[in-house]
């Protein structure tokens, strides 16, 4: 999946990160607080800080460790709380690390990794309140991050 917009929800005080598959038919909401947003947005528009936000040190460790992100997926969702998995490899092993999927996808577009959404989440988070937000969106409300 990529990163396809953002928006403010003033409604719960959060930002919401859009997902969309490649086909554009799987699309998964994932609402995060402004801080998590601001460090998705900053690696979405290329902008680098003067000095590393949390993000970027982690980037430059693993650079500077010859790790390499391999992946995250979002892999559950439980009480309106989605969790993931970063994907990483060091040397000849693969390790994988409990993360929070708005840490993991600032974490993956600093790093270009794919992002991936388990076919669980995309059932869990399939019902007519989400289907009816999704109908009432208007190209303006992806922002300037819609491809």
């Amino acid at each position: 999946m990529k990163v396809r917009g953002m928006m403010f929800d003033p409604y719960n005080n959060a930002y919401i990160i859009i997902l969309r598959g490649e086909e554009d038919t799987d699309v998964l909401p994932i609402w995060v607080g402004r801080p998590e947003a601001n460090a998705i947005s900053l690696a979405l528009e290329g902008i680098f800080t003067q000095r590393p936000m949390t993000h970027d040190l982690i980037k430059n460790v693993m650079d500077t460790l010859d790790a390499k992100v391999i992946s995250i997926v979002v892999t559950d969702l439980k009480d309106n709380t989605y969790f993931s998995k970063t994907h990483l490899s060091y040397q000849d092993s693969e390790f994988t690390i409990d993360s929070r999927p708005s840490d993991a996808i600032a974490l993956a577009l600093r790093a270009d990794a794919p992002i991936f959404v388990s076919e669980s989440v995309i059932k869990k988070q399939s019902s007519e309140e989400l289907d009816r937000w999704l109908e009432n969106l208007r190209p303006e409300d992806f922002g300037k991050y819609d491809t």
